[in-house]
């Protein structure tokens, strides 16, 4: 079975990507399944269900969202292998664009929104630097020159990403996506498989349920920050 993790902020367009590229790929209808990782809630279950796609849905809650997706990923493999799915995909929403869920040797995707702004590439981290092929959505709204700077900040950050712009409604460039997939190696397991990029390290009071605020509180990995106090001369410098 071939495995995909395609990852990006919320709202970025990865439902209506992974719907357009499996309607390219040329594999007989319930041969893909596909798992969605997300965090409270998520009605994306629903639209692959419409378009007779096999989905199972699982939220981390209180969890971090990488911890989760690598305590449930092997799980998420023996259910495509079970399913006898000739392939199968995960979709991951990156809440902190911290999360970076891919995985060494596994093709992996970020979506990303040319309507998020100019800059946004370089805000992301490790889930579009990892990344192996970029996808840029919503491209159609803006100009082109907007596009070719979106497409100049996502390669700052990613050199050896392809970069691919596709039209969520239309489908318009999901053809060359479902190319570049064509290569992705078969796997029947993920142990001993390693991670692109670390989880988040942090372990402190407040992941485990704390919620009252002071430094008593406080246990466990916490960053702080230094505020440098603000020496305003109008007021120490009397006329």
């Amino acid at each position: 079975m071939k495995l995909i993790t395609v990852a990006g902020p919320p709202s970025s367009g990865k439902t209506s990507v992974i719907l357009k590229l499996i309607d390219w790929i040329e594999k007989p209808k319930g041969s893909i399944g596909v798992v969605k990782f997300d965090c409270l809630t998520s009605f994306d279950d629903i639209r692959y269900r419409e378009a007779e796609i096999p989905v199972e849905t699982g939220f981390s809650g209180k969890i971090c969202p990488d911890h989760f997706f690598v305590s449930n990923i092997e799980d998420a493999v023996q259910w495509g292998l079970q399913s006898e799915f000739e392939m199968l995909i995960t979709e991951s929403a990156g809440l902190c664009n911290r999360c970076s869920p891919y995985i060494k040797g596994i093709l992996s995707i970020c979506v990303i929104d040319n309507l998020a702004g100019v800059n946004t590439p370089r805000k992301i981290g490790p889930m579009l630097k990892f990344a192996d092929i970029v996808v840029v959505t919503k491209g159609d709204i803006v100009s082109q020159a907007e596009r070719e700077v979106f497409a100049f900040n996502i390669r700052q950050v990613n050199i050896s990403a392809k970069v691919i712009f596709i039209n969520g409604i239309t489908g318009q460039g999901s053809f060359l996506l479902a190319k570049y997939i064509e290569k992705t190696v078969e796997i029947d397991t993920l142990r001993d498989m390693k991670l692109r990029f670390t989880t988040p390290a942090a372990v402190c009071s407040y992941c485990t349920g704390e919620t009252t605020i002071g430094e008593s509180y406080q246990m466990g990995m916490m960053k702080k920050m230094e505020f440098k106090k603000n020496e305003d001369r109008r007021f120490n410098n009397p006329a």
